[in-house]
């Protein structure tokens, strides 16, 4: 690839799907549609884990979460193993960040030259009581997380302004850098909690907003294992009614649109300074949302409404217009930098660049692979999705198989099906190739437990840490 500058603005909890460019005709997002027009958008693109701070560790590193023990949300990156940022800055390249990045302190070594308004887990602990769940608590009690929902301003739509502002002032001072460069771009919505600027939720009228598909209420019964994460953390009972339903997605897709704006910000002072022609941009998610999907908000399962995220890629030599269904993952992130700067890959992480694959024909094949281990679960989830396949593995549950092309809400389970038997066990064993889901399940309690310990035990552990969103210092 030819030696490109690059910016690469992460969003925090946006659902796959939810972009224009991306089919969905409700939610405004011109700049995102913008942005693939002239780039390439991946149709299938997933996070390595459906939580924020191991997606974002693997993000860093290139790395599986069980590779680098970064389970849940109160074990954060540190900076070891080497990240993107340092594998620049030992190639003599300037990488700065401005705003989430989510990571265990300031003070971490992690590799860039300036961290600006960083945001990382309070108090460097993050949320020490999801750590317990061996055994898992019968319930968290009723979640604060959807208490605020509707218009408004908050702190985190605040910083989020702020983190344009300073992206914008950033390329008019870049003068004092010699290219090539790269700057990440963090913001946090659409994150919860769902309150948004009157002007983005007039977007969206709540008498139009339609009610979320596969609610036990209406009939779908949950499998087991995500069963037993909403009687743990049940924000479907805490946001209540259809009405207060309606107003969270409103609410969502206002953030969307927010988002949308900010990152237009951004992407104009790009093109203002003359840097549109000589830089690529990338654009993804940590994780997605599930937005009521099944009964269930928030981020945490393995469906595509939550490890799916939105991925762009658009500059030079990134072909223009392009849906590529090849799958990628969060992982294949570092390789894509590293690629485009003309930096030596990491040989060890399992990523490919993304500029190469935007290249080359599809590879429906291409399997990539995701997993959880953090608040409400009882067990282990894993997931290995191609274009048209997504296989869960649960350990101590039974598996799900669902067929992408025929259902793609992934609503019906093919895995009890005799006729899939043979698939069923072609992905487990492709699962077992890479992680041995028992042995990995048994690590990440053993490295909880040994957290909880030293928070004083159990007890004190369920009263300790972050108590829902990450708080923002006000811009």
């Amino acid at each position: 690839m030819k030696q490109s500058n690059v910016l690469f603005i992460l969003s925090d909890e946006h659902q796959h799907a939810l972009m224009g460019c991306a089919g969905n005709q409700v939610v405004q997002t011109p700049n995102l549609d913008r942005l693939a027009a002239r780039g390439t958008r991946f149709e299938n693109a997933y996070t390595p884990s459906p939580i924020c701070v191991p997606a974002r560790a693997s993000l860093a590193t290139g790395r599986h979460v069980h590779e680098i023990r970064c389970w849940d949300n109160a074990i954060a990156y540190d900076g070891e193993p080497k990240s993107w940022a340092h594998r620049l800055g030992d190639a003599g390249i300037a990488a700065d960040s401005i705003g989430k990045l989510h990571y265990r302190s300031a003070s971490s070594p992690a590799g860039f030259r300036r961290q600006i308004s960083p945001v990382h887990i309070m108090g460097g602990i993050g949320q020490v009581w999801g750590s317990v769940r061996a055994p898992l608590p019968e319930t968290m009690g009723r979640s604060p997380l959807y208490d605020q929902i509707g218009p408004g301003h908050s702190s985190y739509n605040e910083f989020d302004e702020g983190v344009a502002d300073h992206a914008v002032r950033w390329f008019g001072e870049r003068a004092e850098l010699e290219e090539p460069w790269v700057l990440f771009v963090g913001f946090v919505a659409p994150h919860f909690p769902l309150v948004v600027p009157q002007r983005y939720l007039d977007l969206y009228p709540t008498d139009s907003i339609k009610l979320p598909p596969l609610h036990p209420d209406r009939g779908y019964t949950r499998h087991p294992w995500v069963e037993r994460q909403a009687q743990y953390m049940d924000h479907d009972q805490a946001i209540g009614c259809d009405e207060q339903r309606r107003l969270a997605i409103a609410s969502y897709l206002g953030l969307v649109s927010f988002v949308d704006d900010n990152i237009g910000r951004v992407l104009d002072a790009l093109r203002e300074h003359g840097l549109e022609e000589s830089t690529t941009v990338i654009y993804s998610s940590d994780h997605g949302e599930n937005l009521g999907s099944r009964g269930m908000w928030n981020k945490c399962l393995m469906y595509r409404e939550s490890t799916g995220v939105p991925m762009i890629l658009a500059g030079p030599e990134i072909p223009a217009g392009r849906v590529c269904e090849t799958p990628v993952s969060l992982l294949d992130v570092q390789n894509t930098i590293l690629d485009l700067l003309g930096v030596p890959e990491d040989v060890g992480s399992p990523g490919t660049s993304m500029a190469r694959l935007a290249n080359t024909p599809d590879d429906p094949t291409r399997t990539v692979f995701s997993e959880y281990h953090a608040v409400g679960s009882e067990s282990a989830a894993y997931m290995l999705a191609n274009k048209r396949y997504k296989y869960h593995y649960y350990v101590g549950f039974e598996p799900e198989l669902f067929d992408l092309e025929t259902d793609p809400a992934e609503t019906s389970n093919l895995a009890w099906l005799p006729g899939y038997r043979t698939l069923v066990s072609e992905f487990e064993a492709q699962l077992r190739s890479i992680v041995d889901p028992e042995a990995v399940d048994a690590s990440a309690k053993q490295d909880q437990h040994a957290l909880i310990e030293s928070f004083g035990g159990r007890e004190s552990a369920l009263k300790t840490g972050t108590p829902g969103a990450t708080p923002v210092q006000r811009q």
